[in-house]
């Protein structure tokens, strides 16, 4: 509770006080992706979160997919490197090498990610990556089933546009689309890989798509072999409670019943497989 106080005039300082004790700051703000809550978003959220609580099938998996743009930056001068008792120093200045693109696969059930880059971010990039799912990682497998959002890139047609028509019958018949609602990124399970790829592997300057770090490299390697999300943290309880928060006039006067709006339970959690 904030704490009324009588004053004949206000200084500086006593608004920096009061600020202060309270914990106030008004002159910040974030920038969120606010969702349109209707029909059709409800029920792709339930639709992505039956997916997730399915007993793990190997002849009907399920892939999250998604993609997302990094920038190549180089080098303007040399860095000096770390010494005892001296960080490593690069300088301010850098070079811009233009971008690349990261298609990132993770497989709901099982410790499996797979990161392809490519130079843009086409259709035809989205449909070899599908016949590279179905033909290169789930060769066995009956059908795949993929979890992805809403490019317009991310289509049945973009298969038909990048290979003859059989050929592109022949992998769309192994794959079951399952589409994220509009704004509602948190469901899809991948974002999360592609937060931990970020901040483990790509925190740092990047010249070209050959570069690598060996210790970064390795360290990815052993995150992504030691652990995986749990499918079952993704559930109707918290994901009711993020709808609620979005559009409780929706929720509580469409029919949802309000004891599904209330948990505490984070989104995700890891595990060990």
């Amino acid at each position: 509770m904030v704490k009324l106080t009588e004053h004949a005039e206000l200084s500086r300082e006593t608004v920096r006080r009061r600020l202060a004790e309270n914990d106030l700051k008004p002159w910040r703000r974030d920038m969120w992706c606010i969702p349109e809550v209707d029909g059709t978003y409800v029920a792709r959220m339930e639709d992505v979160l039956d997916l997730y609580a399915e007993a793990p099938d190997p002849k009907r998996p399920v892939v999250c997919f998604d993609e997302s743009p990094t920038q190549l930056i180089g080098e303007v001068r040399l860095p000096i490197p770390a010494a005892p008792g001296q960080l490593k120093r690069y300088d301010c200045e850098y070079r811009r090498n233009g971008t690349a693109n990261l298609f990132v696969f993770l497989d709901v059930h099982q410790p499996w990610r797979s990161v392809k880059v490519t130079d843009p971010r086409t259709a035809r990039d989205f449909a070899r990556c599908m016949r590279d799912l179905v033909d290169l990682h789930y060769p066995r497998a009956e059908q795949v089933r993929v979890v992805l959002n809403n490019l317009s890139t991310h289509s049945l047609g973009a298969l038909y546009e990048a290979f003859p028509a059989p050929e592109a019958h022949r992998i769309l018949r192994r794959l079951e689309f399952h589409y994220t609602p509009k704004h509602a990124s948190w469901l899809n399970m991948v974002e999360i890989e592609i937060g931990v790829l970020r901040s483990q592997c790509l925190d740092h300057r990047i010249a070209d798509r050959d570069t690598r770090h060996p210790r970064r490299r390795d360290r990815c390697l052993a995150s992504s072999a030691q652990c995986c999300l749990d499918p079952h943290s993704f559930s109707r309880m918290p994901a009711n409670a993020a709808l609620a928060f979005w559009s409780a006039a929706f929720v509580f006067g469409h029919g949802l019943p309000a004891s599904c709006c209330v948990s505490t339970q984070p989104l995700a959690t890891a595990r060990s497989p």
